[in-house]
C-alpha cells in the first residue's frame, strides 16, 4: 500500500475511532478516503452529523507520527506484518459479514487468509484449575483435528486455549489466532509476551487498533465481535456473571453462530455464566468431540485412544470422596475417616500426579478429563 493511501485510511480511522458506521457511509458516498477528505464540510455534513464532519475537517495532530510508525513497523518484517483495509481484496470475508467490520486490520504472524475451520474458546481471567485444564485440553483436541483456535490473549482461559492449540497443531497449520485490544506493537498482558511470540510464529495476532494504542478498557469488549466473527462457533469454558465472555457468546449468537458451554459446580462463581448460557439455549458439552461433531468438523481417521484409567487403590477411593466440587480438609476427613497426616500425604501424591489441585482457602479439587 502506498504511503498516501495508507495515510488516508489511517486519518479516517483516527478521525472516527468509535463510529465505523459513519465511516462506511462516507466510503459509500465518496469512494476512497482521499476523496472523502477532498470534500468540504457542507458535503460531509450531508452524510454524517456535524460533529463527525468537523472531526474529518481537521487532520489528527499525531497523524504524521502514527503514519511513520506504521510504515516503519511494516518495513521491519514485511513477510509477517500486514495492514488490510476495508477495500483490500485480502480483507477477511468473515469480517465483511458482520454489522461493524473494522476499517483497518493489522496482522502479525503467518499471513494467510483465516482458515475456514475455526472455533473460539473464551472464558474467565480468574479460572479454576479445572477450567484451565479444560481450556487447554479442548484447544489441543481442536488443533489436532486441524481446527484453528481463536481467542483474546487474556490471562486465564484465553492463554490456556492458545497454548493448547500450539501444543496440538500440525507444523503446517495456523494453530491459533489472537484478537487483541491494543496496537500490535504492544503485548497485553505483559505476562503473555512469550506466548505472543509463539503465536506469531505459528498463527496470527490481529487488531483493529492503530499501533501505539494502549490497553484501554472499552477496547476489549469491542474486539470480542471479531473473535466471534472469525469462528464457526464459540465455546465458553468458565465465566462469572459479569464476564466479557458472555459478550462474545451473545455476539456469536447474533451472528448466527453456535454457542457451547461447559457446565461446572453450582458452588463456583466461575460456572454461573456458563449456566446462564445453558439456560438461554447454549449447547452443553462434556468433551471436545461434542463440539466437533455438532459442527461437523471431525476428520476421518482412527478412533481416539481411550484415556488410561485412574490409579486404583487408596488414590482412587480418595478421588471418589473428593467428588468434583472444591472441598476442605475437614470435610474430607469426615468423608473418608483417614487421619489428617495420612490424608495430606495422599492429597500431595495426587496433586503431584496432576489429579488434584490445591485452591486458595485450603480447598482441594479433583481435576477431570476434557
Amino acid at each position: 500500500m502506498e504511503r498516501d493511501e495508507l495515510a488516508g485510511w489511517l486519518r479516517l480511522a483516527l478521525s472516527l475511532p468509535q463510529d465505523g458506521a459513519a465511516a462506511r457511509r462516507l466510503l459509500a458516498a465518496f469512494g476512497l478516503p482521499s476523496s472523502i477528505f477532498a470534500q468540504d464540510r457542507g458535503a460531509l455534513a450531508l452524510v454524517v452529523d456535524r460533529a463527525a464532519a468537523d472531526a474529518l475537517a481537521q487532520e489528527p495532530p499525531d497523524l504524521a507520527q502514527r503514519l511513520d510508525a506504521t510504515l516503519d513497523w511494516l518495513a521491519e518484517d514485511p513477510a509477517h506484518r500486514q495492514v488490510l483495509t476495508l477495500g483490500d481484496p485480502d480483507y477477511p470475508r468473515a469480517l465483511l459479514a458482520i454489522e461493524d467490520p473494522p476499517l483497518m486490520l493489522y496482522r502479525l504472524g503467518v499471513l494467510q487468509a483465516p482458515p475456514a475451520r475455526s472455533l473460539a474458546i473464551v472464558g474467565s481471567r480468574n479460572p479454576t484449575p479445572q477450567g484451565l485444564q479444560n481450556a487447554r485440553r479442548f484447544a489441543r483436541a481442536f488443533a489436532e483435528a486441524r481446527v484453528t483456535v481463536v481467542s483474546g490473549l487474556a490471562l486465564g482461559i484465553d492463554g490456556a486455549a492458545h497454548q493448547g492449540a500450539l501444543d496440538g497443531a500440525a507444523q503446517d497449520a495456523i494453530a491459533t489466532i489472537a484478537v487483541v485490544g491494543t496496537g500490535l506493537d504492544r503485548v497485553y498482558p505483559r505476562q503473555h509476551l512469550e506466548l505472543a511470540h509463539a503465536i506469531a510464529g505459528r498463527g496470527q495476532i490481529v487488531s483493529e487498533y492503530p499501533l501505539g494504542t494502549p490497553p484501554l478498557p472499552h477496547n476489549f469488549p469491542r474486539r470480542n465481535r471479531l473473535i466471534a466473527a472469525l469462528s464457526q462457533g464459540t465455546l465458553v469454558v468458565e465465566a462469572a456473571l459479569q464476564s466479557g465472555s458472555l459478550i462474545t457468546a451473545r455476539l456469536a449468537s447474533e451472528q448466527g453462530k453456535e454457542v457451547f458451554a461447559i457446565p461446572g459446580s453450582i458452588h463456583s462463581p466461575q460456572s454461573r455464566g456458563c449456566h446462564v448460557l445453558l439456560r438461554q439455549g447454549a449447547k452443553l458439552v462434556e468433551s471436545a468431540q461434542d463440539v466437533l461433531e455438532d459442527l461437523r468438523l471431525v476428520l476421518p481417521g482412527p478412533p481416539a485412544p481411550t484415556p488410561p484409567e485412574e490409579a486404583e487403590g487408596e488414590g482412587s477411593a480418595l478421588l471418589e470422596a473428593l467428588g468434583h466440587d472444591p472441598v476442605g480438609l475437614d470435610a474430607l476427613i469426615a468423608r473418608t475417616g483417614i487421619p489428617a497426616p495420612l490424608l495430606q500425604a495422599q492429597l500431595l501424591e495426587l496433586e503431584l500426579a496432576g489429579q488434584v489441585a490445591r485452591l486458595p482457602g485450603g480447598l482441594f479439587q479433583r481435576l477431570g478429563k476434557a
